[in-house]
C-alpha cells in the first residue's frame, strides 16, 4: 500500500484530503508543519508528499528543498499562494506539481496518479488477506480456484476493512468511506452488510474474521 504524507496546518484541509485519499486506497500520514513532516519521513516509508507553503516552524519551501535533497519521492505543493513568482520558487526548489487552493479533490487524485506513473510507482489494486484475494480493479474476490462477485457495497466494505487489517473503523467512518458523506440512511446499514459478509466468509475457510468492537465499530483480523 502506498503512503501519502499530507503536510498542512489547516486541520480541515488534512481531513478533506485524508477522506479522499483513504477512499482511493492510500495510507495517509499527517503533519501540521515541516518539522513534524521531517520526523515522519525519517520513520515512515512515504511515497508522495503533499505540502502547503505557509506553515509555522518550517514552511513548505524549506521542507520541499529538504525532501528533494534526501528522498526520491514526488512532491506536490497545495497552497493558497498562486502568483507566478511563488510557483517559480517552488519548482526551483524541487516540487513536481503545484495546485492552488481552493482545489477539487478529484484533481488532486489524478495528479497524484500521474506523479506515481512518472516515478514508476502504482497503488495496490490487489489486496491479499487470509486465504482470499480482493481485486479492486475488476471487483472480484478470488478464493482458491473460485471467483466470487459480491454486491458493490459489500465488496467496497470488505476491501476497506481488508486494506487496513487490525484497524478499528467506526460505523460513521465506514459510512463516509463506502457510502459517501452524503448518504442519508443510518449506521444500521453497516451492520447489515457486515452480517452478510460474515455469512459469506468464515474464519476457518477464508483465514480472517470481522470483529465487533462493542460500542465502537468493526475491524478485520487474519486468523492464519
Amino acid at each position: 500500500m502506498l503512503t501519502i504524507l499530507v503536510v498542512d496546518d489547516d486541520q480541515h484541509i488534512r481531513e478533506l484530503l485524508r477522506f479522499y485519499l483513504q477512499k482511493e486506497g492510500y495510507k495517509v500520514q499527517e503533519a501540521e508543519d515541516g518539522l513534524q513532516a521531517k520526523a515522519i519521513l525519517e520513520k515512515e516509508n512515504i511515497h508522495v508528499a503533499l505540502v502547503d507553503i505557509m506553515m509555522p516552524n518550517m514552511d513548505g519551501y524549506t521542507l520541499c528543498e529538504e525532501i528533494r535533497s534526501l528522498y526520491n519521492i514526488p512532491i506536490m505543493m497545495i497552497t493558497a499562494k498562486g502568483e507566478i513568482t511563488d510557483k517559480e520558487k517552488a519548482y526551483t526548489l524541487g516540487t513536481d506539481d503545484y495546485i492552488v487552493k481552493p482545489f477539487e479533490p478529484k484533481e488532486v487524485l489524478f495528479r497524484i496518479k500521474a506523479l506515481l506513473r512518472r516515478f514508476q510507482m502504482v497503488n495496490e489494486d490487489v489486496i491479499r488477506i487470509g486465504k482470499i484475494i480482493i481485486n479492486r480493479h475488476n471487483y472480484e474476490v478470488e478464493v482458491g480456484e473460485k471467483t466470487m462477485v459480491l454486491p458493490l457495497k459489500e465488496f467496497e466494505l470488505l476491501a476497506q476493512l481488508a486494506n487496513y487489517p487490525n484497524r478499528l473503523f467506526t460505523r460513521e467512518q465506514l459510512i463516509a468511506l463506502v457510502w459517501g458523506i452524503d448518504f442519508t440512511g443510518n449506521d444500521r446499514t453497516v451492520d447489515v452488510h457486515i452480517k452478510r459478509l460474515r455469512e459469506r466468509f468464515s474464519s476457518k475457510d477464508h483465514g480472517f474474521v470481522i470483529k465487533t468492537v462493542r460500542g465502537l465499530g468493526y475491524k478485520l483480523e487474519e486468523t492464519n
